[in-house]
């Protein structure tokens, strides 16, 4: 018999809890590309309503079956789901803060103006989101305002839950971090046909060795984090 952990499936249990609270509206939110060397820092958001889905028939399997940390999942199966994740969210949004925000600001605070533009693009559709569950244990979307931000505080929601691997355990987050992954993937592929020798196509911006031999032998590009250790020339 096999002594494997079996995977972690994730569940609705934290947002029900929260929608028993009386917030109907709840939205997961995750990140990626904190420790790239280049690119942006984006957040992915999924929102869910609460009401709808328990109010709808039940399913077997749930239309969210095999969402998972986009972590645990090959690039093939997470482009899938990132597809089939809008018909049962109520909104969807990817943010992102550029390397030049990154360097000026430091990550923290990119990431919640990553954060501040996923919720606003939400909000500008008509979504609103009165909880939200932050993967992680730190509150990043409550660090001080940047870039004259003050007025996008009306999109964060009263409440915020932070837990640690959300994204593995909660339904919402688990898809913002599919979100996430895929659009910020694509991205980097896209930027990488502008700048072939640094390898983002494989690496996504993070530090692999063909990817720091590159910036020995190249330097930077209007891509890289220039406030980070990089070695380059």
């Amino acid at each position: 018999m096999s002594s494997a952990t079996p995977r972690t499936v994730p569940t609705l249990e934290l947002e029900t809890e929260l929608a028993r609270a009386g917030h109907r509206f709840v939205a997961g939110m995750d990140e990626v590309g904190r420790g790239a060397l280049a690119g942006p820092a984006s957040v992915g958001l999924a929102v869910l309503d609460l009401e709808r889905m328990a109010g709808g028939a039940p399913s077997d399997p749930p239309p969210w079956h095999g969402v998972r940390d986009s972590k645990a999942l090959s690039p093939a199966r997470r482009a899938a789901l990132a597809g089939t994740i809008a018909a049962w969210a109520v909104g969807t949004a990817v943010g992102h803060a550029q390397p030049r925000e990154i360097d000026q600001f430091g990550v923290t605070a990119a990431l919640r103006l990553a954060g501040l533009r996923a919720l606003a693009t939400v909000a500008a559709h008509g979504t609103r989101v009165d909880a939200l569950i932050l993967d992680g244990s730190h509150n990043w979307l409550d660090a001080p305002p940047v870039l004259g931000q003050d007025a996008d505080d009306a999109a964060l929601p009263p409440v915020v839950r932070t837990f640690v691997r959300a994204d593995a355990h909660c339904v919402s987050v688990a898809a913002a971090s599919i979100l996430a992954k895929v659009e910020r993937d694509e991205l980097m592929v896209s930027l990488g046909r502008e700048f072939p020798v640094y390898a983002w196509e494989s690496n996504k911006g993070y530090g692999s060795a063909v990817h720091r031999a590159a910036l020995l032998e190249h330097g930077t590009t209007p891509q890289h984090r220039l406030s980070w250790n990089l070695g380059a020339r």
